[in-house]
Order: C-alpha cells, then sequence, then structure tokens
C-alpha cells in the first residue's frame, strides 16, 4: 500500500482540497481508506463526517458543469422495477430513476464513477447518464427503494426464507385441506414479515383486512408504524399461513382463535410469538404478540427502577410469604417486571409454580401451567393444585375474579410468596379494586406487601437527542417543584436520525412502588378511598408514576411529551 506522501490528488479529490473543504493530508488518507475498503470515495467522506455531503455535490457540479437534483423529492414509486438487481446498486452507490426511450438515468454522487455507467449499461442493454445528488440523501433513497422492493410479493426470491425453522401444526390432513396456506410467495412473505418484526424490535405485529385494502403494521417502541401494503386479494391466503403455522383450525372463520408460533432463529436463540384472529367486516385481522425469552434475563437493573424503587422490589422478593401485586394497562411491560423477580428467585433450593393464560416466557426450573376454563383448568383451580404440591413461591398470570383473589391471599398467609397481576391504573386503586371485588379489608392489608404500577415511556435517542428551552412557568404547571427547578436540570427533546425512530430508541419503566407500610394498612382496615391511600403513600415518600416519569426527564432519558403522553397528572 502506497504512504499518503507517495499519492497524488488528482480529479475530484484535488478540487476538494482546492475548494477546502479537505486538507491535503485527510483527503490522501481518506482516498487510501476508500480504495482498500472498496468504498467510492465521496461515500467515505460523507460516512465519517470527513466533510458535507451538501458541499461535496456542488464542488463536484462546478467541476464538471452538472447541475444537482434533491433525489429527497423524488417518489420512489416511480422507479421502474427490476430494471436493476439490489447487488449492482449497492456495488456502485447508484440509483435508476427514470427512463426514456432507451436511456436510462442514474442517481450518482460521484460523477467520476465511470464503471458504474459502464456496468449498469451492460446489465439493462440502455444507455445511461449520471444524475449528480447528494450522497447522503442518495443513501437513503436507495435504503427506501430497496425497502419498498423488499416487502412487494414479486421480489421474495431466495432461500432464506424458506429454510425458516417453525415449529407449525401443519398436518396432512391441513395440507389437503387448504393448499392455499402453502402457497411459497406466501410463505415467504409472511416468514420476512416475522423476521422484520423481531430485526426492528417490534413488540406486536398486525395484519388487518379492510373492504379495498390489507395493511401490516408493527408497534415498535409502543407506537404502530404501517410497514407493508399487499393487495387486499392475498388476505385469505396470509390468514391461512399463519393459522397453519400455530395449529389453528384453517377452516374456521367465523370465531376469534388463539395460538403460538415459535421461531428457531439459531441453535440457542428462539422466539416466540403469541397469535390471535378476530373476524371482523372484512375478513380476520390477526395480531401476533413477540415474546423473546431473553427479556425476562435482562435483570432488574435494565428495567428502570430508581435505586429506592428497586431496593423495595428486592426486599418484598427476600420475604418467605406475602403478596407482590404488578399493575398496569396491556402492553405496560407487567410480564416482564414478574419474570425479573421469578429468575432473581429461580434457585435449585425453591419450588416455582406458574398459572397464566397463556404461558408467555419458558423459563427452565419453574412448573408453568396453561390455564384452560374450558376443560375446568381456571386460575383457582390450578392454584388449589399448586398449593398440595408442596411450593415456595406461586405466581397468578392475574387476579381477574374473588375465587382467585381468596385461594392467591391464603396462599400469601400462609408460607407461601405470592406473585400476580392486576389491570388498574395505580398502586393505591388496586387495593380499592380488591376490595370491590369483595376481598375483605383485613385479608388484604394482611397479606399483600408491594405494589408496583408501571408504564413504558420510549427512551430518547442518545445520538440526536437536543436540549429543550421549556419556561419556567410552564415546569411549573407541569409539577416540577421550585427546589427542582432551582437545582438545576436540563430537558431534553427529539430529533430524529438514521439511528432511531422520530428521536426515540428503544422504551424505559416508570414505576410507581408501594409498599404497604402501617399507617396505609390502617388506611386497608379503615376501607378507605383510593385518594386518601395516595396521599398517605406521597406522605411515605413513594413517587407516583407522574412524579417517577418527571425524574426520567431530569435525568435526560425521555421527553416531557413522552412524561405527558404516557402519564396524567
Amino acid at each position: 500500500m502506497a504512504s499518503n506522501s507517495a499519492i497524488t490528488l488528482t480529479g475530484l479529490a484535488r478540487k476538494f482540497v482546492l475548494d477546502n473543504l479537505l486538507e491535503e493530508e485527510v483527503a490522501k488518507d481518506a482516498f487510501t481508506q476508500a480504495s482498500n475498503n472498496n468504498i467510492p470515495f465521496i461515500t467515505y467522506l460523507v460516512q465519517n463526517k470527513l466533510a458535507g455531503a451538501k458541499a461535496l455535490a456542488y464542488s463536484a457540479a462546478q467541476e464538471f458543469g452538472m447541475p444537482v437534483m434533491d433525489i429527497s423529492t423524488f417518489l420512489v414509486e416511480l422507479i421502474p422495477e427490476k430494471i436493476v438487481d439490489e447487488k449492482l446498486i449497492r456495488k456502485h452507490h447508484a440509483l435508476p430513476l427514470f427512463k426514456r426511450g432507451n436511456r436510462l438515468f442514474l442517481a450518482t454522487s460521484d460523477p467520476t464513477n465511470i464503471q458504474a455507467l459502464d456496468e449498469l449499461k451492460f446489465h439493462t442493454g440502455l444507455s445511461t447518464d449520471a444524475v449528480l445528488v447528494e450522497d447522503d440523501k442518495l443513501s437513503d433513497a436507495i435504503e427506501k427503494y430497496l425497502e419498498s422492493q423488499d416487502t412487494s410479493m414479486g421480489d421474495l426470491e431466495g432461500g432464506d426464507l424458506d429454510d425458516l425453522d417453525i415449529e407449525s401444526g401443519e398436518t396432512e390432513q391441513e395440507e389437503a385441506q387448504n393448499n392455499e396456506a402453502d402457497d411459497a410467495p406466501i410463505v415467504k412473505y409472511v416468514n420476512k414479515m416475522l423476521l422484520d418484526a423481531i430485526k426492528g424490535g417490534a413488540s406486536d405485529l398486525h395484519f388487518e383486512p379492510y373492504e379495498k385494502s390489507y395493511r401490516v403494521r408493527y408497534r415498535t417502541d409502543g407506537i404502530l408504524h404501517e410497514v407493508s401494503k399487499p393487495s387486499i386479494k392475498l388476505a385469505p391466503k396470509i390468514a391461512a399461513r399463519i393459522k397453519v403455522m400455530c395449529q389453528m383450525d384453517i377452516s374456521e372463520r367465523r370465531i376469534p382463535q388463539d395460538g403460538r408460533i415459535k421461531l428457531k432463529l439459531s441453535k440457542t436463540k428462539a422466539i416466540d410469538f403469541r397469535v390471535n384472529t378476530l373476524p371482523t367486516l372484512w375478513g380476520e385481522k390477526i395480531v401476533l404478540r413477540i415474546l423473546d425469552p431473553s427479556s425476562a434475563k435482562m435483570g432488574i437493573d435494565a428495567l428502570g427502577y430508581e435505586e429506592d424503587q428497586k431496593e423495595l422490589y428486592m426486599q418484598a422478593l427476600a420475604q418467605p410469604q406475602g403478596m407482590i401485586l404488578v399493575t398496569g394497562p396491556t402492553g405496560s411491560g407487567k410480564t416482564v417486571s414478574l419474570y425479573t423477580g421469578l429468575n432473581i428467585l429461580n434457585t435449585p433450593e425453591t419450588n416455582i409454580s406458574t398459572a397464566e393464560d397463556p404461558v408467555e416466557i419458558n423459563l427452565e426450573g419453574i412448573n408453568q401451567v396453561n390455564v384452560n376454563p374450558k376443560v375446568g383448568l381456571g386460575f383457582p383451580e390450578a392454584l388449589r393444585s399448586f398449593l398440595r404440591q408442596d411450593p415456595d413461591i406461586v405466581m397468578v398470570g392475574e387476579i381477574r375474579d374473588l375465587d382467585t383473589a381468596s385461594i392467591a391471599i391464603k396462599a400469601a398467609q400462609t408460607g407461601h410468596l405470592v406473585l400476580s397481576t392486576l389491570h388498574t391504573n395505580s398502586a393505591p386503586e388496586t387495593l380499592t379494586r380488591m376490595m370491590n371485588m369483595g376481598v375483605p379489608a383485613f385479608n388484604i392489608a394482611t397479606s399483600v406487601s408491594l405494589i408496583i404500577a408501571q408504564r413504558l415511556g420510549r427512551r430518547l435517542c442518545n445520538n440526536c437527542k437536543e436540549k429543550a428551552d421549556i419556561p419556567k412557568d410552564v415546569l411549573i404547571k407541569q409539577g416540577f417543584t421550585e427546589e427542582q427547578i432551582e437545582t438545576g436540570f436540563t430537558l431534553y427533546q427529539p430529533k430524529g436520525c438514521d439511528k432511531c425512530s422520530g428521536g426515540y430508541k428503544g422504551r424505559v419503566g416508570i414505576y410507581e412502588v408501594v409498599k404497604i407500610t402501617p399507617a396505609i394498612s390502617q388506611l386497608i382496615m379503615e376501607e378507605a378511598t383510593s385518594l386518601d391511600i395516595a396521599a398517605a403513600a406521597q406522605k411515605e415518600g413513594f413517587n407516583n408514576l407522574r412524579q417517577s416519569a418527571m425524574l426520567k426527564a431530569i435525568e435526560g432519558v425521555t421527553s416531557l411529551e413522552e412524561v405527558n403522553r404516557v402519564t396524567k397528572d
């Protein structure tokens, strides 16, 4: 490899140095690195932030007497399909824009790349003309175009999508019953949607038929995004394929069904999907929830508890008996909180049994039971059976009725640690909800030891978040204290970059952790309202959900906008 001193800069590299866009040594080093890595020189400069894409484009335009086109305004839908394959587009960092007669116009950031024009001319049989564009906008346009091709039915080729290891309920009878589920392009399309959802960090997939359209949406970081719009004619085939994969009756389209899919990504990594179908006006809507077993093994430090909240949870888990209740709406992370606790307790010395509907995450060393009310195995029946099996720790998926609540409380009072969930909005409301179910106040006061109410908020992207200037009077109105404002803190807001989704990346738990102290226990015995219990919790120093969320904003983890989205005053 030649040393930098031996390199003589020519062409665009020399032009950029003369235009003071680069220092000569930087240009020589970049030229060498780009050649060694087989990357276009301009692309290397932009990717490594050595010069701005816009300045480079205008310098090149001046050198070659070419206009610069803003490719971000160009509709990728207008690009002729299948005219150039992905390999050539990526190799030459060039994108076909449109065809006029026998001429093909190509977007490129490097007008000296004659090899690209020649190879694409040979490949397409068309004369090629270069259109100069900014390199970063070209990269975005290429990704957008290739993504649009990926989600179309016609371009799903290659063996990778066929070879996915999926545990399904496919039988000879089902195959004979409906061949449409085995249509090869449909198989590839569904597999691709599942893989893309996992890669994109989605929590749910929605397959939704309407009168004249069909759409697929992913829920990423709690927000739904549309990712594909296949033809409405494919709706029955997509539904049939998913139903075959998860052992549902593909001939039954009139009632909801539940099922599971296990997708083996490697010998050690597998992802489960919990699947539900719902007959709607225009066909079956199918929702798949992604259940990643590794989420239960993240450890308590990764969940977002404040130090004092984490300490309260750990103390409650260390107790030999009592009840820990986790509460919040669907999708607020209750299951992960419970399983994180079970993972801490899962040792050879303990006997742990769980009753769930359905079992979401499989954990080695824990006896997990899928409740099935149709055959007479509901939560109460499973719990009664557990208590005859010498358990140390019992987990009930959800307390839905008085029967389940009574048995769970009895277990907590007789030397067992019980973990469960309820659907309420806050910790104090959990206690009044149990009273409304008909559980005696005395039993609640003597059995419940800790309540965790939680939400999931989006994390700000550390790569692009920017400071937010918010007036003091607005901060006071939002609930920040004078003391907090005087101490000083910096709030951030989302901006958005290529590494995140709208300025956010990932989620963080927001918690209200309330220990049942003697004062709160006394209020429960007196059958106080949730407002009285909430006031007592504040007096004891337990932050409510709003206060915990504002702490996350002060720490720069999330934005004030997100705090307002997931909590209320």
